[in-house]
């Protein structure tokens, strides 16, 4: 299994679809997104807001697989956020991303949504980078979720597990930027393949 999608023609690809299209978008050279006012994705947990509003464009996958992004970013405002989904529902998700904090300071990390309650996983980044490569492997109804500077050498984030989970789910890319907007992204490509994600020899 291999799929590779770089967007270089000016309609989106047979077999992906919209979560709340956003107002402006380009394709041609990648996917080009700029979010609209106040989006999110969130569930309840510490700030009791559920959010559910940001902008995927997502492919429905059956069984195991590793997706993969590479994406270049301009963030404006504080939480700007760019990367990959995973999701059966608004109560049941994955995201992976870099959410701008500051001019100095980002940080690097994920939300797993399990039955409507979120948590966050990060770590300190600084602000200079501009693009980075993710991705999210599932076996099962586990994940590894990981990053990379240069999509070559692949970092773990972390091991994750969704409760709620499908034999088919839907894939793909996300941005949104929670107190601002127009935060610009370009995703350069994205691939869905077979799972890269060993399996350890003490478990087979």
């Amino acid at each position: 299994m291999h799929l590779s999608e770089r967007f270089l023609e000016p309609s989106i690809p047979s077999g992906w679809t919209w979560l709340n299209e956003p107002a402006r978008y380009r394709l041609g050279n990648g996917l080009e997104i700029y979010t609209g006012e106040q989006t999110d994705f969130w569930q309840n947990t510490h700030y009791g807001f559920r959010r559910d509003d940001g902008h995927c464009l997502l492919r429905r996958q059956t069984g195991d697989f590793s997706l993969m992004t590479h994406v270049e970013f301009q963030p404006r405002e504080k939480y700007d956020q760019c990367g990959l989904m995973v999701r059966m529902d608004a109560q049941n998700w994955i995201k992976i991303s870099t959410e701008y904090e500051s001019a100095h300071a980002s940080r690097l990390g994920s939300v797993v949504t399990n039955l409507g309650y979120s948590d966050w996983a990060t770590q300190d980044i600084a602000s200079s980078y501009g693009e980075m490569w993710y991705r999210i492997s599932r076996r099962g109804s586990d994940f590894l979720l990981e990053h990379s500077f240069e999509g070559q050498s692949w970092l773990q984030m972390r091991i994750t597990h969704l409760h709620q989970l499908a034999a088919e789910c839907e894939i793909g890319v996300y941005a949104c930027s929670p107190i601002g907007k127009d935060f610009h992204c370009c995703f350069k490509t994205v691939e869905i393949s077979d799972n890269a994600w060993l399996v350890h020899p003490e478990t087979g």
